[in-house]
């Protein structure tokens, strides 16, 4: 949306690279290359979306506790180890 007064549009907001989803999607990024999965096969192994799965690697959802288990358990990793980058 552009500024009446100068006609310009405000400056994006950068990401903050230490926000709590930018970590988790990082870390269940890795751990899905890791294991060669694909994002729509992860999908369909959490019982997910697939456009869920890569918002959440990109940071941009809020993932709730339930699918924060099934992410862990379609990865073959306990929930903790999808929060260790998270300090």
């Amino acid at each position: 949306m552009k500024s009446k007064a100068t006609g310009a549009r405000p400056a994006a907001k950068r990401p903050n690279p230490k926000d709590p989803r930018r970590l988790f999607g990082r870390r269940v990024r890795q751990l899905r290359i890791e294991q060669g999965l694909s994002q729509e096969r992860l999908a369909e192994l959490s019982s997910l979306h697939r456009n869920y799965i890569g918002g959440a690697e990109r940071g941009e959802r809020n993932v709730g506790l339930l699918n924060v288990v099934k992410l862990a358990h379609a990865l073959r990793v306990r929930p903790m180890n999808l929060l260790d980058l998270i300090a």
